[in-house]
């Protein structure tokens, strides 16, 4: 069994986040398996590296080791890139211009609002007719025509209503060269991953990633979407609520086993 833990450097972790690595930490060892982690820091307008720092100490801390080097997925653009290209080459991706204001405009209905999807307002479809010919363009975002793409899958498990309620997600960002979904799933086979632990939250993407291997020929790994730490009305925890880093609890001398405590462990 092969885990991994898989945060971005864009601000502390806070009791999700210890909850998540911890899940996956303990998965792997009751299996005497391995505990990976990765930096998701594609995003480079708000990685930083003083929050890669404390990621690396508070996950020791919390009594985590893991193999080294670290994966960083800023260094693995041009493997991106090639799955991007196997894609382009098959027809299944398409340029897009279009700005969140333009898609919530274009999908939103009278009276009920835009349908939301895993990635937000379910794209339209307003760019799939464009040019789909030559080299794969590297200066505008680029979708997957997820119709298109499932009709390629043999066996393909994905319903109508599925592939209408997810629309074209984003493979590649215009100011990324690629995406989320793309460089997980990408990320995932190269390091064998065999059990992906992650939030409830991420479930609706798990249809796409499955679907991306497929299309990519990469082995799919088993999914375990764990319950979210929520604060006292309900809300998820995000990045934002400093008031939960780990940091704050350590420097107030808090244990690793209170954080278990804390989070139902």
């Amino acid at each position: 069994m092969i885990t991994r833990f898989a945060p971005s450097p864009s601000g502390p972790l806070h009791l999700g986040h210890a909850f998540s690595a911890l899940t996956a930490w303990d998965m792997a060892q009751a299996a005497g398996g391995t505990f990976l982690l990765r930096i998701e820091d594609i995003d480079q307008s708000r990685a930083r590296p003083a929050w890669e720092v404390q990621i690396y100490d508070d996950l020791r801390w919390l009594g985590l080791t893991w193999p080294t080097p670290v994966m960083r997925q800023s260094d693995r653009l041009d493997t991106y890139a090639d799955a991007l290209d196997h894609l382009w080459d098959r027809g299944l991706l398409y340029p897009c211009t279009c700005n969140r204001r333009d898609i919530l405009a274009a999908a939103s209905a009278p009276q009920e609002g835009a349908p939301m999807g895993p990635d937000g307002v379910v794209y339209p479809g307003t760019c799939r007719q464009m040019s789909r010919t030559g080299p794969r363009p590297t200066d505008t975002a680029l979708r997957l025509d997820m119709q298109r793409a499932c009709q390629t899958v043999e066996n393909n498990y994905l319903s109508k209503e599925t592939v209408e309620a997810i629309g074209d997600v984003v493979l590649a960002r215009r100011d990324m060269g690629t995406s989320y979904h793309l460089s997980v799933v990408v990320d995932d086979a190269a390091q064998g991953v065999t059990d992906v632990v992650r939030g409830q939250d991420l479930a609706d993407a798990t249809p796409i990633h499955i679907l991306l291997q497929h299309l990519l020929g990469l082995p799919t790994p088993a999914y375990h979407h764990h319950r979210l730490i929520r604060d006292d009305q309900g809300k998820r925890l995000a990045k934002r609520d400093d008031a939960r880093a780990l940091s704050l609890y350590r420097a107030q001398g808090a244990t690793p086993r209170d954080i278990r405590d804390m989070v139902g462990m």
